[in-house]
């Protein structure tokens, strides 16, 4: 039997302890002891960002905020989706997770960090979006289980009513932001409506073979989904 190697330990900034683990080849990051993420099941995390950086793949300039960085694979999905000249800008708040990373001895995302397209920011993603008044295309928000947080109490903040606004705010027009959640959540998605959005919502399985199910939000200004919709010129 091949064991379970502990690589390392990190602290949110409330206490939360995450541990990298790696086991046969896989890795993941546990906190406090329940698995968060696995390399094994990141089928959810590539569809999260295939769903809004596809439609920009042939935009000029395209740009776009990934909250939270994980195991890497939003934005590995995010860098297969887009053009040569986009620009993708990670936040991370723990610093441990940037470093596991960066490792190359690690299989994470160290090549990604490396593409020529990729800022990373050691920061809050909420900084981020309160700073970028309409700048990004599509911003995806993958920093925690969900509305109810998991890895930083903080965390809830960006699924609260001031925490949506912003993330609107942050978007140029005709942008999309996604949600990342562990499941269902009627309670959000009734919160994004609440704040002027056309919601889709999807539901993902965590790995093609796996029967266990994650959830997406796509959220756009009703708006512009509106004036979007077929036949809506005739209108």
């Amino acid at each position: 039997m091949k064991r379970v190697e502990r690589l390392g330990e990190a602290t949110a900034p409330d206490g939360s302890v995450l541990s990298l683990y790696r086991h046969d080849g896989a890795y993941s990051i546990r906190v406090d002891g329940e698995e968060l993420m696995s390399t094994r099941r990141h089928h959810s995390e590539d569809v999260l960002a295939e769903l809004v950086c596809e439609p920009l793949r042939d935009q000029a300039d395209a740009r776009v905020l990934i909250g939270g960085l994980g195991l890497g694979f939003t934005l590995k999905a995010a860098l297969r989706s887009l053009g040569a000249d986009a620009r993708v800008v990670v936040a991370e708040i723990v610093e441990g997770v940037i470093q596991w990373n960066r490792n190359a001895e690690y299989d994470l995302a160290a090549e990604a960090l490396a593409d020529q397209r990729v800022e990373l920011r050691h920061d809050d993603v909420a900084h981020v979006l309160a700073s970028s008044p309409g700048a990004f295309d599509a911003i995806m928000l993958d920093v925690d289980n969900g509305a109810a947080a998991l890895t930083t109490r903080g965390n809830a903040k960006l699924y609260r009513a001031d925490g949506i606004r912003r993330a609107v705010a942050a978007l140029r027009p005709r942008g999309r932001l996604a949600y990342w959640s562990a499941g269902s959540d009627e309670a959000f998605e009734k919160a994004l409506g609440r704040a002027g959005l056309s919601v889709e919502v999807h539901r993902v399985r965590a790995h093609p073979s796996l029967k266990s199910w994650h959830t997406i939000f796509v959220a756009r200004r009703a708006s512009e989904a509106r004036d979007e919709a077929p036949g809506a010129a005739n209108q």
